[in-house]
Order: C-alpha cells, then structure tokens, then sequence
C-alpha cells in the first residue's frame, strides 16, 4: 500500500550525512585549495523510513545506491558549498520519487481487428518481397 505522504517528504535531515570534498575539473588555482564539492550519504537501512519505501528503495536499480543500501551522491555543480548540499539533497528527493513511484497495473486489451489485419498485410508483403529473391527461372 503506497504512502500517504511522498516519501521525499519523509526524509529526516539529522539522517543526511555530508561530506565537503575537492571538486574536480575547472577552476584555477582555487580548485585545490578549497573543498566546495559534497558527498552526500544516506543508509537506508537506519533510517527512519517505513519499511516499505526501504524495500522499494534497495531493489530500485541505480548506480548511486550500494549492495550495502547506502545512497551516495556527489554534488558538484555549483562553486558554492551551501549550493552544493542544497543541490545533493534535492537530488536524493528526486531519487526517492522515482524510486518509490508504483506504475498502475497494465489492463490487457485484445488487438483490434484493423492492426491484425495490417500485420498479416504487412507479412504478406514482405513474403512476396522474399520470393522474388530466388532463383530465376526461364
């Protein structure tokens, strides 16, 4: 049974844990000097999630989740460091949306007379398209 709420709602920030890191790429002299970029850490397993959205969230397949259940994301994108970790964070929300969003189950439906149709048309043609590759005859 889905959550009431979304689960990016039921994060619990004391849980987040950052780490600043040198940010790779451009940046002149400053780039190995100061740590802007941010490691981002989320074991789900010790959260305070509910059980099912932990469930969803270790057989959702994504390289920044690891075998141990720990998310891990690097954010970069901004020279700023209070960016960066507003950046990290919203990306992890979006992780858990598309993580925990369950597709309505498929009703299955019977081809319509007219698409059979084309098909058997459509392998007629190519039938024919086949023959005239043979032999030729006199």
């Amino acid at each position: 049974m889905p959550p009431s709420r979304p689960a990016a709602d039921l994060l619990n920030p004391d849980e987040l844990e950052f780490v600043a890191i040198r940010a790779q790429g451009a940046g002149g002299q400053n780039v190995n000097k100061v740590s802007n970029a941010v490691h981002l850490r989320f074991d789900i397993n010790a959260s305070s999630l509910p059980e099912s959205i932990k469930i969803l969230l270790r057989q959702y397949r994504d390289h920044r989740i690891s075998s141990d259940g720990i998310i891990v994301i690097k954010a970069q994108r901004f020279r700023s460091l209070e960016q960066n970790r507003d950046d990290a964070i919203a990306r992890l929300k979006e992780l858990l949306t598309l993580a925990t969003h369950v597709l309505p189950p498929r009703t299955p439906t019977r081809p319509t007379r007219g698409s059979q149709r084309r098909r058997v048309e459509g392998k007629v043609q190519r039938g024919q398209v086949k023959a005239l590759r043979g032999r030729v005859t006199e």
